[in-house]
């Protein structure tokens, strides 16, 4: 049973089977995981645009992956806010805490329990895609990677954004259900609807655990490193 479910009527799901959506996809051989703004200022209560009610098990589920990852090479690029300097840099976000004069230091730093590792790449972005005027795409083609694991905070907003444009960049597109969140359980059920109908594969994170395992065999330990 898919997490969004209870939302839909037959009705509502009829102009979706006409068109023929949700169509199983073939996933790809090179598979590569993103991470989006999983910091404080989307992770921790302190921050106004936090929601640890979901964005720690969130964290919690994304290591579980990681620690499948990492050991077999698949590449893991993170991405994070900026502080801004000026109104200019803020943007127009609708929300008034962009409009803080001062940031504390940790606010866009990647929360511990999926802290990035010294070789894995870190982008900062000021915009909802990880893909928005950031290095993304380029290190992406430089690991060949064909299919896209998005995961992070918040489904609605900057994860959906990145799914759309990693699909318009002709990537297959993956999202492990249990690793991505929102601030609200409503935009996260559609917005999963959603992505699935058009843009890629939701699947339990057990899935995604066992895709990995399948297609990227562990890494060989150097000599002398046992």
């Amino acid at each position: 049973m898919a997490v969004w479910d209870d939302l839909f009527t037959d009705a509502d799901l009829e102009g979706y089977r006409k068109a023929g959506w949700d169509t199983p996809r073939e996933l790809g051989t090179r598979p590569g995981i993103v991470v989006i703004d999983m910091s404080y200022a989307f992770v921790d209560d302190r921050f106004p645009t936090g929601w640890g009610r979901t964005g720690w098990p969130c964290a919690e589920n994304i290591r579980r992956l990681l620690d499948v990852a990492r050991p077999r090479g698949v590449p893991v690029i993170y991405t994070t806010g900026k502080p801004a300097a000026n109104r200019a840099e803020r943007g127009r976000w609708k929300s008034a805490a962009t409009a803080a004069a001062e940031e504390p230091a940790e606010k866009h730093q990647i929360v511990p329990p999926i802290a990035p590792l010294l070789h894995e790449s870190v982008l900062t972005k000021r915009y909802p895609s990880g893909f928005f005027g950031t290095e993304l795409a380029s290190l992406l083609t430089f690991h060949g990677v064909d299919t896209l694991i998005v995961t992070g905070m918040v489904t609605s907003g900057c994860v959906r954004a990145t799914v759309v444009d990693a699909f318009s960049y002709n990537y297959i597109v993956v999202v492990p259900e249990e690793c991505v969140a929102d601030r609200g359980e409503l935009p996260h059920k559609v917005n999963l609807f959603d992505i699935q109908q058009k843009y890629g594969d939701v699947l339990p994170l057990e899935d995604v655990i066992a895709y990995l395992e399948r297609v990227a065999a562990p890494a060989a330990v150097p000599a002398g490193a046992r």
